[in-house]
């Protein structure tokens, strides 16, 4: 049995943006946050925003000296 095209991953396939966090990290965000404490039960943790961080491109920036202008 083949493989649709569209779910296979390139060779940097993990290292790709996830939306869903495994409940230890649900849970170090939320302790981050302030919103979980120690006793409290790991099971029905409220839901947790991931934010996809781009970083653009910066573009060469060619400095004209006094003597082109």
């Amino acid at each position: 049995m083949s493989l649709h095209p569209s779910l296979r991953t390139k060779p940097s396939g993990l290292s790709q943006f996830r939306t869903v966090l495994k409940r230890s990290e649900r849970i170090a965000k939320l302790n981050e946050r302030g919103d979980f404490k120690d006793g409290d039960s790991p099971l029905g943790l409220v839901k947790v925003g991931q934010v996809r961080v781009v970083t653009k491109k910066k573009k060469k920036v060619e400095e004209k000296t006094e003597e082109e202008s």
